[in-house]
């Protein structure tokens, strides 16, 4: 089979609900992939920043082919010999008292609108079903029924209401937006990502994370932060909130927590408000199974051991500056923090920033444009100096072409 042939057979027998950049992935290996005819990619999206271990890391596939011949799933109904290792280095890693696992992001941000409003009645004392939580227009935290009821995207909302009340948005960045919002007394808490991944890796100012978490505090409002893309070492510090010194209320984390081996999420937050959910009020059969448990560890290991952080912080810079030396009207504006970049593209000769991907494409290099003017760029966080440099003289390449 060729290229079209894989093509073909996912658009017979698939729900149409993504367009991919048409290229098929057969394999994988840190930084790269290669296609089913054999060609090499630099992967710049990483599975939107799954695969910040790289590609099949021998360390995390050890761990699961290790545990997968062990036990894999038990469902919670009982205990089992690993989850609470996991629990353990988990809490420990990141300085909460407890943790609550789930699989996808989704659903850990599922799990933190359930745990915030029972914080608020349990704790804060709001009226039953009066609390609101606060989100930033332009968000992606997910696409379930309640998630994209706080999305001000009409592709996330379009023909799915009614939708779930409860909700205030305000502008993404506005520190007096939030302020005003939580003059409200029923406001039980502000989700927001650190750096908003989808909407094009729009960057606040700086300081934003800080106000906004010191206005939570005076109003007695949780923060919650969506690190599901920007967490794990992406932004080069371990968590985009690290950047401020903020530490949240509730912390959500999913995607690299696997290294993108299998589908794994966290809510971590202290005990005063973890354990406002009892027995049988929320769960998941997958949740904290087995396989994930060692898989996690060995995926938060490898970040720490090979200095992710620090290697996303350096090479983030000589990229960004890279991009900014491209002579290229199509080039608008780059910006980013770590090796989470963006370039926002300004179409050219009715040329887009999905021509510019197929350009790349050609030359060895993919990437995923999002809201159809914007590149992200997100490399593996094992890539090395030389390896992106290389890379970068195929992003050049391709922008010449549309000179």
């Amino acid at each position: 089979m060729k290229t079209q042939d894989y093509i073909n057979r996912e658009d017979k027998f698939g729900a149409h609900n993504y367009h991919p950049l048409p290229v098929v992935l057969d394999r994988g290996e840190g930084p790269f992939v290669w296609d089913v005819e054999g060609k090499r990619y630099y992967d710049f999206l990483s599975a939107y920043s799954a695969v910040n271990q790289g590609h099949c890391h021998p360390g995390i596939i050890k761990a699961l082919t290790d545990q997968a011949a062990r036990l894999t799933l038990t469902s919670r109904a009982f205990y089992n010999s690993v989850l609470g290792e996991y629990e353990e280095y988990v809490t420990g890693y990141f300085k909460y008292d407890k943790v609550l696992p789930m699989n996808s992001g989704a659903e850990a941000d599922e799990t933190a609108l359930k745990l915030c409003r029972k914080w608020a009645y349990k704790k804060k004392g709001i009226e039953q079903n009066k609390a609101k939580i606060i989100a930033c227009a332009g968000n992606f935290h997910g696409r379930t029924i309640t998630i994209i009821s706080m999305s001000t995207d009409p592709d996330a909302t379009n023909d799915y209401g009614p939708f779930t009340p409860g909700f205030i948005i305000i502008p993404y960045n506005d520190v007096d937006a939030l302020e005003n919002a939580l003059s409200d007394p029923d406001v039980a808490g502000f989700l927001v990502e650190p750096i908003q991944g989808e909407a094009g890796v729009f960057v606040p100012d700086d300081g934003y994370l800080r106000k906004s978490y010191d206005l939570c505090k005076k109003h007695n409002v949780l923060f919650i932060a969506d690190e599901v893309q920007t967490g794990l070492c992406r932004t080069g510090k371990l968590l985009a909130c690290d950047h401020e010194g903020v530490r949240p209320d509730i912390l959500i984390l999913g995607k690299a927590l696997s290294g993108g081996v299998m589908p794994i999420s966290a809510v971590l937050a202290d005990d005063d408000i973890m354990l406002t959910i009892k027995p049988g009020e929320h769960g998941s059969t997958f949740g904290g199974n087995p396989l994930a448990a060692k898989v996690a560890i060995a995926s938060l290991e490898v970040l720490k051991n090979e200095n992710l952080a620090e290697n996303a912080d350096r090479l983030g810079k000589i990229f960004r500056n890279e991009m900014k030396s491209i002579k290229s009207d199509m080039i608008e504006l780059v910006r980013g923090k770590g090796l989470l970049n963006a370039v926002v593209i300004k179409p050219k000769g009715g040329k887009t920033a999905w021509d510019v991907c197929l350009a790349m494409k050609d030359k060895g290099l993919i990437a995923k444009p999002t809201h159809e003017h914007i590149i992200r760029f997100a490399p593996p966080l094992v890539i090395n100096e030389e390896q992106l440099m290389e890379a970068v003289s195929y992003i050049r390449e391709a922008f010449k072409l549309f000179e």
